[in-house]
């Protein structure tokens, strides 16, 4: 991921004055854990195999025969 400040950082640098400064802060730490949690959960799936490597049925009927009604 790149490091290109988000809204909410942009909006927290801006409200560093006010008097919700505060809410704002802890709204943005919150952020970046839940996106620390979602980058967590998404390297720890598996990868795809690729395309092609999985042989086609040869043999049986799952997978062999096609049922075409006109």
């Amino acid at each position: 991921m790149t490091s290109t400040p988000s809204p909410v950082t942009q909006a927290a640098a801006a409200a560093s004055g006010t008097p919700g400064a505060a809410q704002i802060l802890v709204l943005r730490k919150a952020l970046q854990l839940e996106q620390q949690g979602a980058l967590a959960l998404l390297n720890a799936l598996p990868q795809p195999a690729p395309v092609g490597s999985l042989p086609l049925a040869t043999s049986g009927s799952l997978g062999t025969q096609v049922n075409v009604m006109a």
